[in-house]
């Protein structure tokens, strides 16, 4: 299996265990010592238990599905639809997955929508 493969395929079994809340799956997924960090709010979490604990009690009816994944060799690309109840968000997961098919470092981006500047209504279609 190449190594594009094997991350493309551990990207998205990282999806599939969240969604369905498959705990042993996710761990065994990844590193001990993965890190997960989220820029936006400068957090970090070391360690696979950590993690773990932080989805288990992460709040509110959540749901991921991919939009996009890319993969090339060890890193992998996620464009993620998340839904809590009736909100809808987009997530950006980037992934380094090991040799062995381990995620070893997951950096989440939750970028919030907001209104362009004024002046370039003649060349932008808005939806």
């Amino acid at each position: 299996m190449s190594d594009t493969t094997r991350t493309r395929q551990a990207a998205q079994d990282y999806v599939d265990r969240l969604e369905c809340r498959d705990w042993p799956g996710l761990v065994g997924l990844l590193t001990d010592d993965v890190i997960y960090e989220m820029p936006q709010t400068r957090e970090r979490i070391r360690g696979r238990d950590a993690f773990l604990r932080f989805n288990i009690e992460y709040p509110g009816d959540w749901h991921l599905r991919v939009r996009r994944l890319v993969a090339d060799g060890p890193m992998a690309a996620l464009w993620l639809d998340v839904r809590v109840g009736d909100e809808r968000q987009d997530a950006c997961v980037w992934l380094d997955v090991t040799e062995h098919g381990l995620i070893s470092r997951i950096v989440d981006y939750w970028p919030e929508p907001y209104d362009p500047p004024q002046g370039r209504e003649h060349l932008v279609e808005r939806w």
